[in-house]
């Protein structure tokens, strides 16, 4: 671009430039970057103060900043130069670093515009266990501090069971669990899965055989409900050293919330955890009128409320073949649909948030089918469990998306059964609530789309009803 047309432009040729720059910044990695003095002292105080002090800062062509990493500084130039920074700018690597640089040159405004990227964009959802990790490190950790509340808000609301081991670190995580402890805030995780996480990524730490024996002697809840028993091992040779790590995130850990059955078949066993801990437990559910809590901290978020208009089939996104009845509410198909068809609900379900709905077979076909869908590239004339942007589960217990069966999710069901459909976009998940049996999360689809909307497919002599829950 032709310099004289855009200030903006023109000064970004400055950043870091050698040839434009009269200081050299060391910074705590000892990488050296490039600046004007004249341009850091205008537009920020603290540089002023360090480079126009009458000290020798003053004059030398050197000046070192031992607790600022580069990658932050680099963001801080950026900012300075031009006034503005671009989304792209931001990674992983240097967003904790860029934020903490801006509280220490006093740039607010660059801390708010860090803020409102991290909330406005999927950059801190996607990252939010690294983005944890690293600014758990970082001191001091108060309550007021803004960043470390988003990331803690995010981090809660996303099942640690979809967080692979090694993007959290036991430090990101002890900041997680300390500061949502006996917290009435929303949080994704069941107390055992949250000690099972604890517990492997700990062994991880300490040894494969650890990690590998925790693996299986810890299963996960829906694991559990398939299995009769746990078979102990013996040869848990790291156990002392497992518990000795395990120590400071046990304290964080709420042992109430979870059911007597499995401290006693699953945790006690296991002796990483110590038998004062175990016993006060035991002793508090055995005074407790309510021997089991609803087994997750925090308080349960509330599902997102719409009004009852709402809760009505979509006239403009249906199979040809499809018959839309009672205001809205009942969607059947003609005598002569052999084959299913989609139509989808007026509902959005996007953002963040719980979202619920019940959905009555009021008559079914070969296989009547209730879930989401996503609007792009979405074919309401094909059934939606061959389509990728359809997440569908069938009245023969199955689930279905992009053509990929996952069987026995629940008993089949028939004319009048009800089913309830959880969505929870905070996580981006779906579990279904058949017949009043509520049934876990589907584990494949951990990662929905950011919008979708409530879907069915039906043949003749299909009937179903849409209905708030």
């Amino acid at each position: 671009m032709t310099r004289g047309y855009s200030l903006e432009q023109d000064l970004r040729l400055l950043i870091n430039n050698p040839k434009y720059s009269d200081l050299e910044i060391v910074c705590e990695d000892e990488k050296k970057l490039y600046g004007c003095r004249a341009i850091l002292a205008a537009r920020s105080e603290v540089f002023d103060r360090l480079l126009y002090n009458g000290m020798k800062e003053s004059y030398e062509k050197q000046i070192s900043f031992p607790k600022i990493n580069s990658a932050g500084m680099e963001i801080i130039l950026e900012y300075t130069y031009t006034g503005s920074i671009k989304e792209e700018s931001l990674t992983i690597d240097n967003t904790i670093e860029a934020f903490y640089a801006a509280d220490y040159f006093q740039l607010p405004d660059l801390q708010d515009f860090i803020m409102k990227t991290l909330k406005n964009t999927n950059f801190a959802k996607n990252y939010s266990p690294e983005l944890l990790s690293k600014v758990s490190g970082k001191i001091p950790l108060t309550e007021d501090n803004i960043l470390l509340n988003l990331l803690v808000e995010t981090v809660a609301n996303i099942s640690l069971n979809n967080i692979e081991f090694g993007r959290l670190s036991i430090t990101g995580l002890q900041c997680l669990l300390s500061c949502t402890y006996e917290k009435e805030k929303p949080f994704a995780t069941p107390e055992y899965e949250v000690f099972r996480y604890s517990a492997i990524l700990v062994a991880k730490q300490v040894s494969n055989d650890a990690h590998k024996i925790l693996m299986r002697q810890l299963p996960t809840l829906e694991q559990l409900e398939n299995t009769n028993s746990i078979k102990l091992e013996n040869e848990f040779t790291d156990r002392q050293k497992v518990a000795k790590r395990l120590e400071p995130l046990i304290k964080f850990i709420e042992f109430n919330q979870i059911k007597a059955r499995i401290l006693i078949e699953i945790i006690e066993p296991l002796e990483i955890i110590p038998s004062e801990i175990i016993v006060s437990v035991y002793r508090r559910k055995a005074l407790s009128n309510d021997s089991d809590s609803n087994g997750i901290r925090g308080k349960p978020q509330k599902p997102i409320d719409f009004a009852e208009s709402n809760y009505v089939w979509d006239e403009s996104a249906r199979g040809s073949k499809l018959i839309i009845e009672d205001n809205g509410k009942v969607v059947r198909a003609t005598n002569d649909l052999r084959v299913r068809q989609n139509i989808r609900a007026k509902m959005i379900l996007e953002n963040e948030g719980i979202f619920e709905w019940d959905v009555i077979i009021e008559k079914d076909c070969s296989a009547s089918w209730v879930g989401v869908c996503a609007s792009e590239n979405f074919n309401y004339e094909t059934w939606a469990g061959d389509q990728p942007t359809g997440w569908v589960l069938g009245s023969n217990g199955r689930c279905y998306s992009g053509n990929r069966v996952y069987n026995n999710y629940c008993q089949s069901f028939g004319d009048g059964a009800k089913i309830t459909v959880h969505i929870d976009m905070n996580k981006r998940t779906c579990s279904f609530t058949v017949k009043g049996t509520k049934y876990p999360e589907i584990s494949a689809w951990n990662n929905l789309p950011s919008k979708l909307y409530p879907v069915a497919s039906l043949c003749y002599p299909g009937r179903i009803r849409i209905q708030p829950r």
